[in-house]
């Protein structure tokens, strides 16, 4: 199904591209997620959430701008937080400067669940992504889907 120097790719070749990088993505993020929650019980919404924050300058993100990006839902949010703060991994605080901002705050708990996560998130990447593609590939691939984000996300 390779395509010519010059040549366009016919519209089977371009479907079956897309399902084959949609079919990679599928396959690699269940295995990534599975791990994830044998090894520390956390549902995907509750992981990233906990990988937002330890990402955050002083682990800490208004709750609105978190929700935002983890693209939950406000009731969906509400859960997750609540679940992650019942689970002493997370907390509200109210800021000082504006009534209107509560941030979502690790807990030292959280700081430790969330980064022995990442750690063995990263170790799951290495595995399933970096062993059978290399480094280069990867690399290649990392910024093909940032273009493609960029170019088709929200204000694309």
């Amino acid at each position: 199904m390779s395509t010519e120097l010059g040549d366009e790719p016919d519209d089977d070749q371009v479907v079956t591209w897309w399902g084959l990088v949609i079919e990679g993505y599928l396959a690699t993020q269940n295995r990534l997620l599975t791990e994830i929650d044998k090894r520390f019980g956390l549902a995907p919404a509750s992981f990233d959430v906990l990988l937002r924050l330890v990402r955050s300058p002083e682990h800490r993100m208004p709750m609105t701008r978190l929700a935002r990006e983890a693209a939950l839902s406000s009731g969906g949010f509400t859960k997750v937080a609540d679940r992650l703060c019942e689970a002493d991994l997370m907390r509200r605080v109210p800021s000082a400067h504006d009534r209107r901002v509560i941030y979502a705050c690790l807990t030292e708990r959280g700081i430790e669940v969330a980064r022995q996560a990442r750690s063995a998130c990263a170790d799951i990447l290495r595995r399933a992504v970096l062993a059978p593609l290399g480094s280069d590939t990867s690399e290649t691939l990392a910024q093909a889907m940032r273009i493609l984000r960029d170019t088709n996300g929200a204000e694309g």
